[in-house]
C-alpha cells in the first residue's frame, strides 16, 4: 500500500495500491502515521512518488460509495489530519508525479513544496466534486493557498482536467521532465525553496488543522 525507504537522508514515500493508487481509508490513514512519523524521524527532506506509471486517481470512490456514514466522515476527517501533516513536514518536500493526478492525488503534490511531473499524456484536476465525494477542509485550504483563484475556479466548477504543460504554464508545476529523468529530478530538487515551503506551509497547516476535529 505504501512503501518507503530513505536514501542518503531523503525519505522515499510511494503510493503503491494498483491499478491507480487511490485512497480508501486505510491507505489514508497509513499515510497519515508516515508522515507523523517522519516529522520526528530526522530526515532531510521528502520525495513523494505513485508507483506504476499514475501519482494517484485520488479517493477511492468506489470505497467511498460503499462506506457508511460512519466510514465516510471518518475518510473526510483522516485526508484533513493527513494533508495537515504533509504541509507541516519540517523539511523540504516534492512530488515526482509520474502520471495521472486526480482530486485527492492532485492535493498530495500540491502539498509538497516542489512538484515535478513527467511529460506524457497525464491528467490533472479535482474531480472529486463531479464524483460526489465532498472536500475536506485540509485539502480546501491547500488548494485555496497553492491555486491562482481562476485556476481554482476552472478546476472546482467545472471539474477539467489538464495536462502538465498546462499546470507548469500556470505556475502550479516547478518542471516538466522525461519520464526517465523524473526520480533523479526529484532527488536534486528536494532543496529547492525551502523557506517560502516552510513558512507557505506552517501557516496553512495552521487553518487545515483547525479541521481535524
Amino acid at each position: 500500500m505504501i512503501e518507503q525507504k530513505v536514501c542518503d537522508g531523503v525519505a522515499v514515500v510511494t503510493l503503491a495500491r494498483p491499478p491507480v493508487n487511490a485512497l480508501d481509508l486505510p491507505t489514508v490513514l497509513a499515510l497519515e502515521a508516515v508522515f507523523a512519523q517522519l516529522a520526528v524521524d530526522g530526515v532531510r527532506g521528502l520525495v513523494l512518488a505513485g508507483a506504476g506509471g499514475v501519482f494517484s486517481a485520488g479517493v477511492d470512490t468506489r470505497a467511498f460509495a460503499g462506506y457508511g456514514g460512519a466510514d465516510k466522515a471518518a475518510l473526510i476527517r483522516a485526508i484533513t489530519r493527513m494533508i495537515w501533516r504533509l504541509y507541516a513536514l519540517p523539511f523540504p518536500t516534492v512530488a515526482a508525479v509520474s502520471g495521472h493526478a486526480m482530486g485527492g492525488g492532485l492535493v498530495l503534490a500540491l502539498g509538497c513544496d516542489v512538484r515535478i511531473a513527467a511529460s506524457g499524456d497525464a491528467r490533472l484536476g479535482l474531480t472529486e466534486a463531479r464524483a460526489g465525494v465532498p472536500f475536506p477542509a485540509g485539502p480546501l485550504e491547500v488548494i485555496r493557498a497553492e491555486l491562482s483563484p481562476e485556476l481554482l475556479r476552472r478546476l472546482t466548477l467545472t471539474s477539467a482536467v489538464l495536462g502538465p504543460d498546462e499546470f507548469l504554464a500556470h505556475g502550479v508545476l516547478d518542471q516538466v521532465v522525461a519520464a526517465d529523468e523524473l526520480e533523479a529530478r526529484a532527488g536534486h530538487r528536494r532543496d529547492a525553496g525551502l523557506a517560502a515551503g516552510l513558512r507557505r506551509r506552517q501557516a496553512t497547516a495552521a487553518r487545515a488543522n483547525a479541521g481535524t476535529a
